[in-house]
Parts: structure tokens; sequence; C-alpha cells
């Protein structure tokens, strides 16, 4: 849907209502059947412009909401200046003595009245079909809203898991880094010991190698 039918409508009503504004004061001087012709005028035309505006109304239904605060606003302008015209109608009517009033004019008045306490309440079910569908919109992005909060929260919570999971494995290579140190140590511990009995043994076999080099020395040359 567009603007464009709604602009349509505006300009039939708009036509419709330069015809009926001229009515209510052509009715004061007007007496007998032109009197009447003139009300029943007004009725059908009144009528037609009824029909605009519902078309109107069904076109503000389905508007944007871009257009629809506008349009909306223009639809209660025109109820506005159509209520008037018919008070005006009804005031001129009552002011002259031409005829009876419990005759077409009490006919006339009680329809009107009717219809626009009709229209009164289709306005009323239009603004609140208006809050109702605002109110909907507002609840579904809330819902959005919550539903997006909730995914980031499941991201957030699997991230989370990810890391932990890293932090498990980062955890356990350090355990076995350093139960590998220990054993290194321990075996560096048992080389060093292992070195140093080396060292021992070599020493005192150097000695003993050392003793009876010089005992041999000792019988060859100076014990004779």
């Amino acid at each position: 849907m567009s603007s464009e039918e709604f602009e349509k409508l505006q300009e039939i009503y708009q036509a419709i209502y330069d015809e009926l504004r001229l009515l209510p004061d052509r009715l004061i001087i007007c007496q007998g059947e032109e009197k009447r012709r003139l009300v029943r005028s007004f009725d059908e035309r009144h009528g037609e412009a009824e029909e605009v505006l519902q078309g109107m109304e069904q076109e503000l239904i389905g508007a944007p909401p871009s257009y629809r605060n506008a349009m909306s606003a223009k639809l209660r302008l025109y109820r506005r200046d159509l209520a008037k015209l018919q008070r005006n109608m009804k005031s001129n009517d009552l002011s002259s003595n031409a005829r009876p009033a419990e005759g077409a004019h009490g006919i006339y008045s009680s329809q009107n009245e009717h219809s626009t306490q009709l229209q009164s309440q289709r306005v009323l079910l239009l603004q609140g079909h208006e809050h109702l569908n605002n109110a909907t919109q507002s609840i579904e992005r809330s819902q959005r809203i919550a539903a997006e909060t909730d995914q980031i929260g499941v991201d957030i919570i699997e991230e989370l898991g990810e890391q932990r999971e890293q932090l498990d494995r980062t955890r356990d290579r350090l355990v076995n880094t350093g139960e590998n140190l220990s054993r290194s140590r321990k075996i560096l511990r048992a080389m060093s010991r292992r070195l140093m009995t080396n060292k021992l043994l070599l020493s005192v076999i150097i000695l003993m190698e050392l003793a009876v080099l010089g005992a041999v020395i000792y019988l060859k040359f100076f014990r004779k």
C-alpha cells in the first residue's frame, strides 16, 4: 500500500466538503420543499463524505508507519470539520420556523447524530488498533533483543568452556613438565654421584700405580 490511494480519497472528500459547507447558509433562506431538498442533499453528500472517510480509514490501517501519523492527523481534522458542518446545519435548521420540529428535521437530526456516534467509535477503534500495532511491534523488538542477548550469553558460555578446556590442558602439560623435571634432577644427581665415585676410584688407582712404581724404582736402583 502507498499514500497515492489516500491522496485520491482526500481529493474526493475535499470536493464533497466544498459542496457541503455551502448548504448550511443556504438553508437559512430556504422555505418549504426547497429546504427539505437541501436537507436531503446534505444527507446524501454527508453519507458520501462518510464513505470516503471510511475508505481513508481502511488505507490508514495498512499504511506504512512513516505515513500513518500524518494521515491519522488529517483524518481527525476531516472528522472534526464534517461534524462542525453537521452542527451548523442542525443549528440553521432549528433557527428556521418554516417547518415543524418533529418533521423531516427530527429524522435527519437523529440519523446524523447516530452516524456521528458510529464514526466517533470507529475513530476510537482505529486509534486503538494503531496503539495495539505499536505495542505489538515494541514486544517483537523486545523479544528479538532478548533472543539476541540469550544467543550472546550462550556464545560466551561456550567460549568460557573452551578456555577452561585449554587451561586444563595447559595445567596437565605443566604437571607433566614438573614430573619430567623431577626425574631429570634425580638422573643428574645419580650421574653426579657416579662421577664422584669414578673420580675417587681413579685417584686410588693412580695412587696405587704411583706406589708400585715407586717400589719398583726403589728395588731396582737403591737396594743392592
